[in-house]
């Protein structure tokens, strides 16, 4: 095995992890974010999936964010309570214009660079920086969102021989469909 297989086997490893911990609202899960983010992004840099590169070193500050956000607003330690907030009309409205502004400003980036996947790389490095930003915001919803970036992104890791990390990503998206719904059982709003 190669240096970049072990670098996706890792990422596999911390990746299933950070979304175990996401399930459960778990603080822990943005240092295991940071570290994922990590090795991620030398895997894309590898395979010179320019968006998806630069979506994990994203990923590695908004888990600084995230972690600071999130000890911010208290959790309740032992009682499985999910601190959620309600998006509002202006921020989802925002969101779908950043994704279709940002997916089609990335893909003409993208093909300067020469990315060997442009579409699916625009789409899904934007469309998880979206959820990202939703996670940060203990908006349920983002797990719908993370469904379809996962889902891409199994495509795009199997078109380039990324296998270790399309089977990552396979497990996220079957995370995400048990997330969201764990999110909207245990959940309780908090107004901020």
């Amino acid at each position: 095995m190669n240096w970049i297989g072990a670098i996706e086997i890792f990422a596999m490893v911390t990746g299933v992890a950070y979304v175990v911990l996401e399930i459960f609202q778990k603080n822990a899960m943005w240092v295991i974010g940071i570290l994922t983010g990590i090795a991620c992004a030398f895997s894309f840099a590898h395979q010179q999936l320019w968006a998806s590169m630069g979506l994990n070193i994203y990923y590695v500050v908004v888990s600084v964010i995230g972690l600071v956000r999130w000890k911010r607003d208290g959790a309740e330690a032992g009682t499985g309570v999910i601190h959620l907030r309600k998006p509002s009309a202006k921020g989802l409205w925002t969101s779908l214009a950043v994704f279709v502004l940002g997916s089609a400003v990335l893909v003409f980036v993208l093909q300067l660079l020469h990315d060997q996947e442009t579409a699916l790389d625009a789409i899904v490095a934007v469309a998880s920086a979206v959820a990202t930003w939703w996670l940060t915001l203990s908006w349920k919803e983002q797990w719908l969102v993370w469904i379809a970036a996962d889902l891409v992104s199994v495509v795009l890791c199997v078109k380039v021989g990324m296998y270790w990390m399309g089977a990552m990503y396979l497990v996220y998206a079957g995370s995400a469909i048990y997330g969201y719904f764990h999110w909207k059982r245990f959940g309780r709003e908090i107004s901020v």
